[in-house]
């Protein structure tokens, strides 16, 4: 990955940051405990509780890809970066810009 790849790359990892870290506060909003003295009826109560769960998996997934994140932005200047962990060859870069956590290419991650 030569330097003008890895700015646009550390550019895009701001903008994704920056989107899930939105994503993460408006969600653990979502999923805060539905007070039982609500007064909705029983229908309306299951299915937010029912919303609840959906939020807090989107949660889950948002918080994992915070963390893969973190990690790309923590190796992003290491030497290797960029690198098939398997075959050595490059990781495209459009992979590494949807995936930033991707440390093999296609081929060796299937």
């Amino acid at each position: 990955m030569n330097e003008k790849e890895k700015k646009e790359f550390k550019e895009k990892l701001n903008e994704v940051f920056e989107q899930t870290k939105n994503r993460i506060k408006d969600l653990k909003e979502l999923t805060k405990p539905i007070a039982p003295e609500n007064a909705i009826g029983r229908i309306s109560r299951m299915d937010a509780i029912n919303n609840k769960s959906v939020n807090e998996a989107a949660l889950r997934v948002a918080e994992a890809k915070m963390s893969n994140l973190k990690i790309a932005f923590d190796k992003v200047d290491t030497e290797g970066f960029g690198n098939c962990l398997r075959c050595k060859q490059p990781i495209p870069i459009g992979r590494l810009m949807l995936m930033p956590g991707s440390t093999k290419c296609v081929r060796c991650a299937s």
